[in-house]
């Protein structure tokens, strides 16, 4: 899977543009670091450490995630050893929030951490992942 990294040496913010749902919480939340029209998109400069963290723990897909650098400390995970919370979101995705495993239907398990956005719209192309598709059919649900 695709994925990019920014870092500004105390963390690095790791992107996964195939589990983005578009929700905006990053630009809203951060509008000087998350800028989607501009290349690179996210600024890791223009916020403090520890803000960054707080907005990537609230990526609802989990497609912004962060690291430290070795030695640096270690990251820390919201959900680490706890059930799995689950969320009808009004309109889009089931949100499943924890660590769980996807069991495929050729036997393939994928591990998930953190967020993993479910599509319920049935017009994802990432199946069984939501790919933000709702928006774009006007979902009601």
């Amino acid at each position: 899977m695709k994925q990019k990294e920014y870092s500004n040496g105390e963390i690095t913010i790791l992107w996964e543009p195939g589990k983005c749902i578009h929700s905006g919480i990053c630009v809203k939340g951060l509008p000087r670091v998350f800028q989607p029209s501009e290349k690179p998109w996210i600024k890791i400069e223009a916020e403090s450490t520890s803000s960054l963290i707080n907005q990537v723990n609230q990526c609802p897909s989990g497609a912004l995630s962060y690291f430290y650098p070795a030695g640096k400390g270690e990251k820390e995970s919201q959900f680490s050893n706890s059930e799995p919370q689950f969320e009808v979101r009004p309109n889009g995705p089931l949100m499943v929030y924890g660590d769980i495993e996807v069991k495929f239907r050729d036997g393939r398990i994928e591990k998930k951490q953190k967020n993993t956005a479910f599509c319920r719209c049935g017009s994802s192309q990432n199946k069984p992942y939501c790919d933000g598709s709702h928006k774009k059919i006007n979902f009601q649900g």
